[in-house]
């Protein structure tokens, strides 16, 4: 079992944040752009923690090297079940440098869009307290 998954179950972001390399690209479920860098990568995963209710992975698929991860889950936003994927590619360091996310059916999504949206002031706060820190 790949650490992230096991830190996203336990809700420990600071496990999450560890495995996130500095050039991280998060591509999201419900933005055309990517967001780039660890900094507002971490800050979105601590949004998708606030907005999820009983998150839990239901299957991890790994390619042969180890290297590439599928993670998928199911969780509640805002009264919907959602079902979801994420993508994890594993850097020569070990960390992840693309996660990529999939969620459907597109009332969740629709319901996963509108919870974040709420929250992406707090989220790009965070994102630039911890650019600042660094």
């Amino acid at each position: 079992m790949y650490p992230f998954r096991q830190a996203a179950e336990a809700g420990d972001m600071a496990t999450i944040e560890g495995l996130l390399a500095d050039n991280v690209v998060f591509t999201s479920p419900v933005a055309f752009k990517p967001y780039e860098g660890k900094a507002i990568t971490a800050a979105i995963l601590r949004g998708v923690m606030r907005v999820f209710q009983d998150f839990r992975y239901v299957r991890e698929i790994v390619s042969a090297d180890g290297r590439d991860h599928a993670l998928m889950f199911q969780t509640t936003v805002n009264g919907r079940q959602l079902h979801g994927c994420d993508f994890l590619h594993i850097d020569e360091n070990g960390l992840i440098d693309d996660l990529t996310v999939m969620v459907r059916p597109l009332s969740a999504a629709n319901a996963l869009a509108e919870a974040m949206g709420a929250q992406f002031d707090r989220i790009e706060r965070e994102a630039l307290a911890a650019r600042t820190r660094e």
